[in-house]
């Protein structure tokens, strides 16, 4: 026999009705067999109820105005079985089975008994050596499981397996509408469905946070409160896991005990160890899930921090320091170039090329990471890092610099290795350095970071002019000049190139090139780089006679001196009269 319950948005229960074998009509009209005024979304005649024994059918009134939803979806008909539940406005209508223990517990019930975790660590266990045996496979239970389904399933039968006494263990958890099982073991396969006492539950998990026993007087006179009839006693362990909703680890039984011992003391006594064992397991269990979630969130920020970055944060990471936030960065945008050619040539290995590029992201991402940047959101085959944030740091320009000094020593080593999957691809950096917002977007189990303003937008650009000036790496002003006075000659060397206007800046540019120590690229000396940047100096004076010697006393393979020759060819090495030391730029 099911009984319908009725209760308000903030979880209060209005009212229970008993559900007869004909069929009732629930609407707000006091003529129904379920009336309720206390929600204006019901209409006077609202829904058909129809108790047909395994499972009560549920039919929309033709009257009705408003719709029903039933598993968060609106229907008109649909079967409601036990613990089941669907929703009229503001209110919810429940289904249980008639006599629950929480219904029934206020007129059978002995007494209560509320456990404190100190006291329980003294009782001993008279078989301990089973129990022990049951925790130590409780820990691959929970780091073997691969959903929760299987892993509150298998929690379920080690409880049964470590208390004798226990006749059925659920995995319980509180919601504003009822007890939701989560998992269920009967030690009798065939005994049925376990239907735990909700205020047993709602006292231990969301009031004491303790465990609490309840214990039941034997009945055979009144069989409609089910539960006491199968159980004379129950108890509930809460599981609190920080992020997860609370749940409990609910045992009950009717066997097991001393003859004749009915009272509070004599049944708690009895019961004590079997708590005490719940709740060591409830203890590894909230242990090994905060440990698990930790992992996985040490995982994710290894995605896009560097070792020292996680090392200085360390484990007990406050979330708020990882929030958005305006900070000084230095960013470096590293594209692949001639992708979409590619993409085109291989367009019948497009999976093949799909890995190569794979490749070729984490050849970026290792040297940002090495080199303790935060790796930033891809974009198609393009890498993005930056320096600065979480952390500050003074030397954030130089180590995107060595970072990208890194990117392209290994690219250059794969086009000169024979058969290396990156043999083909060339790449294109770009580094600037700004105020800008970084900071992390997602979940605690799932988190991105990313980083936004102009800085942002300047890098991508300067990369895009890597192939206009015919060098791999460009620097903005301010990075360069961050950088120049501290870039050791064994680590690289700057060189100016050219003031430039991007297609739609506004602000000018003084790009630099990132060169390789002299010991790496041996090609161009310091007395080269000296007289490259005097050439552009006169360039930027309108001297284009004298630049143009500068320019072309560099070595025949450089190719940065085509960029200003164009111009300088193009006018006859004369500048024009309106000239303002600006190369404007034609195309992104």
């Amino acid at each position: 026999m099911f009984e319908l319950v009725i209760v308000k948005s903030n979880g209060e229960e209005v009212a229970r009705h008993p559900l007869r074998a004909e069929r009732s009509t629930l609407g707000r009209s006091e003529s129904c067999e379920i009336s309720y005024q206390g929600d204006t979304q019901l209409s006077k005649q609202h829904v058909l109820v129809e108790d047909l024994g395994d499972y009560v059918a549920i039919k929309k009134h033709p009257a009705a105005r408003n719709p029903l939803y039933f598993h968060g979806h609106e229907a008109s008909e649909f079967e409601l079985r036990a613990d089941d539940h669907f929703a009229i406005g503001e209110t919810t209508f429940r289904l249980i089975q008639s006599g629950t223990a929480e219904e029934s517990s206020a007129e059978h019930m002995l007494e209560e008994m509320t456990f404190d975790p100190r006291v329980l660590r003294a009782i001993p266990f008279s078989d301990a050596e089973k129990r022990i045996e049951v925790l130590t496979h409780l820990p691959r239970v929970i780091l073997g499981t691969r959903t929760n389904e299987d892993f509150q399933l298998r929690v379920a039968q080690l409880l049964l397996t470590g208390i004798p006494r226990a006749e059925a263990v659920a995995i319980v958890e509180p919601t504003a509408t009822g007890i939701d099982v989560l998992s269920g073991e009967r030690r009798t396969e065939t005994a049925g469905s376990i239907r735990p006492s909700a205020r047993l539950v709602r006292e231990a998990v969301l009031t004491s946070r303790r465990s609490v026993l309840h214990l039941w007087e034997p009945t055979e006179s009144d069989t409609r409160y089910t539960v006491i009839a199968e159980f004379n006693w129950a108890f509930c362990t809460p599981v609190l896991v920080p992020g997860e909703p609370p749940r409990g680890l609910y045992v009950a039984g009717s066997h097991g005990l001393d003859s004749g011992v009915i009272s509070a003391s004599g049944c708690g006594a009895q019961l004590q160890a079997d708590v005490r064992f719940t709740e060591l397991v409830a203890e590894i269990i909230s242990s090994l899930r905060r440990l698990r979630a930790l992992e996985r969130h040490q995982a994710g920020l290894r995605q896009f921090f560097a070792p020292p970055i996680l090392e200085a944060l360390g484990e007990d990471l406050n979330p708020d320091f990882l929030e958005p936030r305006e900070c000084d960065v230095t960013v470096l945008f590293c594209d692949l170039r001639g992708f979409s050619q590619k993409a085109e040539i291989e367009a019948a290995n497009l999976k093949g090329l799909l890995s190569r590029v794979s490749q070729a992201l984490s050849v970026m991402t290792e040297q940002i990471l090495e080199f303790g940047g935060v790796t930033g959101d891809f974009q198609g085959d393009a890498a993005l890092g930056f320096w600065g944030w979480p952390l500050a740091s003074s030397d954030a320009p130089l180590n995107a610099c060595k970072a990208a000094l890194g990117i392209r020593r290994a690219f250059e080593l794969a086009a000169s290795t024979p058969g290396h999957p990156l043999q083909d691809f060339r790449m294109g950096i770009g580094i600037a350095h700004g105020r800008a917002v970084a900071g992390k977007i997602g979940t605690q189990d799932q988190v991105k970071v990313t980083v936004f303003g102009p800085v942002v937008n300047l890098a991508s650009r300067l990369e895009t002019m890597t192939s206009q000036l015919r060098v791999p790496i460009l620097l903005d002003e301010t990075t360069a000049n961050l950088v120049r006075p501290r870039l050791a000659h064994s680590v690289g060397r700057l060189r100016k190139l050219a003031r430039v206007l991007p297609v739609g800046m506004e602000t000018p540019v003084m790009v630099s090139e990132l060169l390789p120590s002299s010991v790496e690229y041996s090609l161009l000396t310091d007395e080269h780089i000296q007289q490259f940047e005097r050439g552009v100096d006169l360039f930027i004076a309108g001297q284009w006679e004298d630049a143009w010697q500068c320019l072309h006393a560099m070595p025949a393979v450089d190719r940065a001196p085509d960029f200003l020759s164009m111009p300088i060819v193009q006018n006859n090495r004369t500048a024009p009269p309106e000239w303002d030391g600006i190369v404007r730029l034609v195309r992104k």
